[in-house]
């Protein structure tokens, strides 16, 4: 029998920080969707280019949010599957790439290329740390 491999510090450093970054996202998905926008101090045609999205850009959308923001929960509790959650939050990500700036035309005020290289990099350095702590034994 093997002994439990110790939960190295950074673990919940990143966890915590990646748990705060991520509920930004949760923050923002879910006062879209219960139609506050107003309240964030977005005008009448921002919010109509959220409320354009189709049912299935909104379901990326979701898997992209929640699955990073689960992804973090599950890190910190140590859990493998916190590797298949980040690996759902990419596909929402790239579902939302293609969207964004393929398929639809964001309104110049809502365009944030540092914003989404931001979430790019996070997104992806998640789920290179949740695969390395899997290997590492970290994760059970």
């Amino acid at each position: 029998m093997t002994e439990p491999v110790k939960a190295p510090q950074h673990l919940w450093v990143v966890g915590i920080l990646t748990l705060l970054w991520n509920a930004i996202g949760i923050f923002s998905y879910t006062m879209t969707h219960l139609g506050k926008l107003e309240d964030l101090g977005m005008t009448a045609d921002q919010i109509a280019f959220f409320d354009s999205f189709p049912a299935w850009a909104n379901a990326l959308w979701a898997l992209g949010v929640w699955g990073a923001f689960f992804g973090s929960v599950l890190l910190l509790l140590r859990s493998r599957w916190a590797v298949m959650s980040v690996a759902i939050s990419v596909v929402g990500l790239i579902g939302t790439t293609i969207y964004q700036n393929f398929m639809i035309e964001v309104p110049a005020e809502l365009q944030s290329i540092p914003l989404n290289v931001m979430i790019w990099v996070t997104t992806l350095f998640m789920l290179w740390y949740a695969r390395k702590m899997r290997g590492e034994g970290v994760l059970r």
